[in-house]
């Protein structure tokens, strides 16, 4: 994809200074950042030596721009970045931040340092958080979201759509029940309007010191639902199983791909002697798991969510807690698909192959069981086996 470009605003390559900031040529970040939001990239990449580059449905493709010197990402530094977040670059080498551009939209941003020079990424947060049918994610997310109690984690690599699902799944709270929702972020992305819910969005450095300081005194403002950005650290992970514990709706993220993977990274946190005591903390306080795969549309320019999803069930319980069984949860979802709407990424990938929208090369590579699932695409399946049967009917 490296020779393929977008054609920049206006059709002609754009000039890099545009303005002047501190008595030295700004480089014209904005219209690149238009041509993003034109073109529907989901990020920006900027690099010395490399022209800016786009992510487009998941592929990374230059734009016809220059490609950009040193002196162009100072100038982008100096135009973007708070003076809180020029401090944490010169100490850190990185810093993160939201940042606003009034008639181009609303961005998350990463500046790290790369070969001596400074390098950025931005990603494009919607200004309105879509609804979890718009993001064409299970009908089941929504029931997730509107749990009494409990832990619920989304998961994923870097770029699954994470965020976004939080973001719907906290819309549709707001839209359905009257609940106190603070969450803590780092930073900030969608913003939340009141409508039933009262919503108090915190943002690390800015409205808390840590994600852990305000963890430790979330508890004193009556919250009905917390929402933590990203479990880092074990100080976090136990306030967020202990809250779950007491009566509270937790919603967070991890980087993990599945849900075997993830009961296995949530233990991982704990020393060796913990084990037991973290088995039954965890079987007690998980809700539900829900694990996210973009996957490449053929029928048209864009994406659909695979989507894992396990329910804490008595069975899934119980598994959790035994430390001499072997976590089988591919097929306690299997046997929870008819009964509490579970799905295995295989179902999901199969669903949106027998509808059309995905091809089978990408179905197969997404699949966690490929062989398996090209017998299925094949008709080849055990005829008592009913739980498939949903997932097959264009």
């Amino acid at each position: 994809m490296a020779n393929s470009h977008v054609s920049p605003v206006g059709g002609a390559t754009p000039a890099v200074g545009s303005s002047s900031v501190g008595g030295s040529t700004a480089y014209n970040y904005k219209a690149v950042m238009q041509e993003m939001i034109k073109q529907g990239a989901s990020d920006l990449h900027l690099k010395v030596g490399r022209p800016p580059t786009l992510r487009l449905n998941g592929e990374l493709v230059a734009a016809a721009y220059p490609a950009l010197r040193p002196e162009d990402l100072r100038s982008v530094a100096e135009q973007t970045m708070p003076p809180r977040q020029i401090k944490e670059f010169s100490e850190h080498k990185e810093a993160d931040f939201a940042l606003g551009v009034p008639g181009i939209g609303r961005f998350r941003v990463n500046v790290y340092q790369q070969r001596g020079t400074i390098a950025y990424a931005f990603r494009v947060i919607p200004f309105q958080a879509q609804t979890v049918g718009e993001l064409n994610l299970p009908p089941v997310v929504e029931q997730i979201a509107m749990k009494p109690r409990g832990l619920v984690l989304v998961t994923g690599i870097t770029g699954s759509g994470k965020s976004t699902a939080l973001a719907s799944m906290i819309q549709h709270v707001n839209q359905k029940r009257a609940a106190n929702i603070i969450t803590i972020e780092d930073p900030i992305e969608f913003l939340h309007r009141d409508q039933l819910c009262h919503i108090n969005q915190r943002e690390v450095g800015t409205d808390t010191g840590s994600f852990a300081a305000a963890l430790r005194r979330v508890l004193r403002q009556d919250p009905d639902i917390i929402m933590i950005g990203e479990i880092r650290d074990l100080e976090t992970l136990d306030t967020a199983l202990k809250a779950a514990d007491t009566g509270h709706l937790v919603l967070s993220t991890l980087h993990t791909t599945d849900a075997t993977q993830t009961i296995n990274r949530v233990m991982s946190f704990y020393p060796p002697h913990q084990q037991s005591e973290v088995r039954f903390a965890l079987s007690s306080a998980l809700s539900a798991i829900v694990s996210l795969r973009l996957v490449p549309r053929v029928d048209r320019p864009g994406r659909v969510p695979a989507a894992e999803v396990l329910i804490n069930t008595a069975a899934v319980r119980d598994q959790i807690r035994d430390q001499q069984a072997q976590l089988n949860i591919p097929d306690l979802i299997r046997e929870g698909t008819v009964q509490y709407g579970m799905q295995t990424f295989d179902q999901s990938l199969m669903q949106w192959y027998t509808k059309g929208a995905i091809s089978y090369e990408s179905a197969m590579f997404y699949a966690t069981n490929p062989s398996e699932f090209a017998l299925r695409a094949q008709g080849v399946g055990a005829t008592s086996d009913q739980t498939w049967d949903p997932f097959q009917q264009g």
